[in-house]
């Protein structure tokens, strides 16, 4: 078994095991990213997938976040499972690369019709005058897409982040924590614990 497979392994059992336990949203992460200039934010998206090459989420390609990574692709990941023992920490680095226009098209198809109309409606990121606003928005497309399937949005698209390292950090008591990393180094794939 290559070491990025047991850490995909290793992370969909602890997502799991979060997910029995009750945790609330299982699935949020916190996504860090850079413009060109190097200014940070961060902000909370939803996994909707890890597939073989990496975590995939789904975003107005023309939001602060979508604008970022397409300018600097290198990103981080933070999951944090407080319902496990002790609690349970994710951290992913790595970089991020637009989905196919397939699996964009056949997740946005997924989605709620009202999800589908909101990812028409909101210009995101941008300036709302009112809540009004964004409602009238809603009802336009509501009635420009009404009797028929709702198309993605040519600005609405996915992002793979995938991953150069990921840590798993179990909480122990006396804040003598579990860290593992694995990482890419020179094209390998590598193990190793980490001091807490």
């Amino acid at each position: 078994m290559s070491l990025l497979f047991e850490a995909f392994t290793t992370f969909r059992e602890t997502l799991a095991a979060a997910t029995l336990a009750g945790e609330p949203e299982p699935t949020a992460m916190t996504l860090a990213s850079a413009d060109a200039q190097g200014k940070v934010s961060a902000r909370v998206v939803l996994l909707k997938e890890l597939d073989g090459r990496g975590f995939v989420f789904y975003t107005n390609c023309e939001s602060n976040k979508g604008q970022q990574l397409r300018e600097h692709a290198q990103c981080a990941l933070a999951f944090l499972w407080k319902a496990l023992d002790k609690q349970v920490q994710v951290n992913v680095e790595g970089l991020a690369e637009a989905v196919t226009h397939c699996e964009a098209d056949a997740y946005f198809a997924s989605r709620p019709r009202l999800s589908q109309i909101g990812a028409w409606a909101s210009k995101q990121s941008q300036t709302l005058e009112s809540r009004e606003q964004l409602m009238e928005r809603v009802r336009q497309f509501e009635q420009r897409f009404e009797g028929q399937d709702v198309p993605r949005p040519p600005h609405w698209s996915g992002f793979r982040i995938v991953p150069t390292m990921i840590e798993f950090w179990r909480g122990r008591e006396f804040r003598l924590h579990d860290r593992l990393r694995y990482e890419l180094c020179e094209g390998e794939w590598r193990k190793r614990a980490l001091f807490p």
